[in-house]
């Protein structure tokens, strides 16, 4: 968990999750938090996408940033475990609870979240352009007049 640096993101009042766009764990993990996610509560955006890049400038992370997920939740953003724990503290159900795992030390969670996105294209593929929101979707989706 880390402070931000910029103001660019302040003007978003829901959370935002920034997601590798050309992975396809990741946007299965996306379609996964749509539908896990009753009250709509959070937002979302490609890494690699113009809202993404601007976003990651704004916390101070390098733009190039593709190994990890990122919450974005007020002045404070999160990666790697912390942010799929804080994420799931916005589901609904059982995935509501995820949040406890907290008492597994960090290193331990960061090394197996590591494990899986160093091996997540070849285990599970990569496509050659970022997902593109259903239109009943497109609004949980940021655009660069968001931010």
């Amino acid at each position: 968990m880390s402070n931000s640096g910029s103001d660019a993101h302040k003007d978003i009042d829901t959370p935002v999750v920034l997601f590798d766009g050309v992975c396809n764990l990741c946007n299965g993990f996306v379609q996964f938090l749509i539908e896990n996610d009753e009250d709509a509560n959070l937002r979302f955006a490609s890494l690699q996408s113009e809202v993404g890049q601007e976003l990651l400038r704004s916390i101070d992370l390098p733009d190039d940033k593709n190994d990890s997920i990122v919450l974005i939740e007020d002045e404070t953003y999160y990666e790697k475990s912390d942010a799929a724990l804080a994420i799931a503290g916005y589901l609904d159900g059982l995935y509501g609870h995820a949040p406890y795992l907290r008492f597994i030390p960090q290193s331990i969670r960061d090394r197996v979240y590591m494990l899986v996105a160093n091996n997540r294209y070849s285990i599970f593929g990569k496509q050659d352009r970022c997902m593109m929101p259903t239109p009943d979707r497109q609004g949980r989706f940021l655009s660069s007049s968001d931010v």
